[in-house]
């Protein structure tokens, strides 16, 4: 994972990478740049280590991840309090606050601050949109509170900073608001598309191949908006939004960012590279990343199509479901026609085959926030009429369980017979591929579509999210 590297004798933290050569004995490291900014140091002006998104360690405890991920999504944005975050997670504020400072060096609050001013500064870089603007779209329920912030991180006022932004960082675009989405390489944004492709839902998202670009209709506050994601540079992709205000802003980043797998831990390559099993396949593909969801509502509305159909077949009912329940948005280009139904929407439309599953979801018995345990919520998932394990496991890697393992699934199960003849237990030697099974059964799924006599639609209907 990124390591960050401050200076005790400067005050100053940089990233990986960096020109500055200090005295080894003068350096302390950090796992988070939000880390190094509660131990009292500040960013460095030349590599500039808030433009990186930063992940937490892999062997933290799986409270801590949780958290973590509800930080990101906001949980602590809006009035959201540490002791609301614990107990939504079944501890006390208490006992998250000491499980952070233990694990992370800072508190739940010094986190969600530092992910705030980090985007805004970049927003600062790269836009041009009005100081007051940049704050209510990284989070901050003030300007007087954004003021504060930034100088408390940054030792300077936004103005001071904007006017100091780099020539190369502003970026322009005809109509819509454009922004980096980082990520380590390597990365294979084609891979992705065609993943996306695979299983959009039509009037809702499109997929163009040859300008190598995705869109998606979104809501917000009951607002249409449209996405538009295409290859930017070597460690990015270039997001355009076009969207009723920018207040919010940086929860929509975060969740596009989940929907194309742009947070996946670097750790994950070198542990999975050194199986025997798994080494050739990454090998023959070092970006593959497994898909996340926009909103993991529209993925269970899928898998509980899927799990009763064939692709195509699904594809359609989707497209019926979307035009019949949706939120019409008249007007676009790209096929965009539609917003994807609620789950309080589908609950009420009395659905054979979706009904179940989004009462389940309107009312809290299934929560797709990441605040349920892997196997919670695999369970809730499988309790639902017409699920089964495989088809939960699938719904949780779209969800972004790392751990979570379809054994269960056609092309898994292809791929480990076809890679070891010999091998008789899926389980156990899935096992040794703790914690990043999803992105080994991402690995074995692409593998075995490539072997020859693969049907086009190979894949179980129990199989597939």
């Amino acid at each position: 994972m990124t390591v960050y590297s401050a200076v005790v004798t400067t005050g100053v933290y940089c990233r990986p990478g960096c020109g500055a050569r200090p005295l080894a004995d003068n350096v302390r490291t950090f796992d988070l740049a939000a880390s190094a900014e509660a131990a009292g140091f500040r960013a460095c002006l030349r590599c500039r280590p808030y433009r990186m998104v930063g992940s937490v360690p892999w062997d933290a405890p799986e409270l801590v991840c949780r958290a973590v991920r509800l930080i990101i999504d906001g949980a602590l944005d809006d009035g959201g309090t540490e002791a609301a975050l614990a107990a939504r997670l079944g501890w006390s504020g208490r006992h998250l606050r000491r499980m952070f400072l233990e694990h992370l060096g800072l508190t739940p609050d010094q986190l969600a601050r530092s992910r705030r001013t980090h985007f805004a500064r970049r927003l600062l870089d790269d836009t041009d949109l009005a100081v007051a603007d940049v704050a209510f779209a990284s989070g901050f329920g003030s300007l007087r509170q954004f003021n504060r912030a930034m100088r408390e991180t940054f030792r300077d006022t936004p103005n001071g900073l904007r006017g100091r932004r780099r020539r190369a960082d502003r970026l322009v675009t005809d109509g819509g608001l454009a922004i980096r989405l980082g990520f380590t390489p390597p990365y294979d944004w084609d891979a992705m598309l065609a993943s996306l492709d695979a299983r959009r839902v039509p009037g809702v998202e499109s997929v163009d191949i040859a300008e190598r670009c995705y869109r998606r209709v979104i809501m917000l506050d009951g607002d249409p908006g449209v996405l538009e994601v295409r290859p930017g540079g070597d460690d990015h992709l270039l997001l355009v939004a076009h969207l009723p205000y920018w207040e919010g802003l940086i929860h929509v980043v975060e969740r596009i960012r989940h929907a194309l797998g742009l947070d996946a831990d670097p750790e994950a390559l070198p542990h999975l590279g050194s199986d025997l099993l798994l080494s050739p396949l990454l090998r023959a593909r070092p970006g593959l990343r497994v898909a996340g969801a926009w909103a993991p509502f529209e993925v269970g509305v899928r898998a509980a199509i899927r799990v009763r159909c064939g692709r195509e077949e699904t594809t359609e009912q989707l497209a019926r479901l979307v035009k019949e329940h949706g939120v019409e948005v008249p007007g676009l280009p790209h096929g965009l026609s539609h917003a994807f139904p609620s789950p309080e929407v589908l609950a009420e439309a009395g659905l054979e085959v979706e009904g179940p599953f989004a009462q389940a979801v309107a009312s809290g018995q299934i929560r797709l926030d990441g605040s349920m345990a892997l196997e919670d919520l695999a369970a809730a998932v499988e309790a639902v009429p017409g699920f089964d394990r495989t088809a939960a496991r699938h719904l949780a890697m779209r969800l972004g369980e790392r751990d979570a393992f379809p054994d269960g699934d056609p092309l898994v199960r292809r791929a480990l017979n076809k890679l070891d003849p010999a091998l008789t237990d899926i389980r156990k030697a899935a096992d040794a591929w703790r914690p990043w099974r999803a992105l080994a059964a991402q690995h074995l799924i692409a593998h075995a579509r490539t072997l020859p006599g693969q049907p086009r639609d190979a894949e179980q209907p129990s199989a597939a999210a």
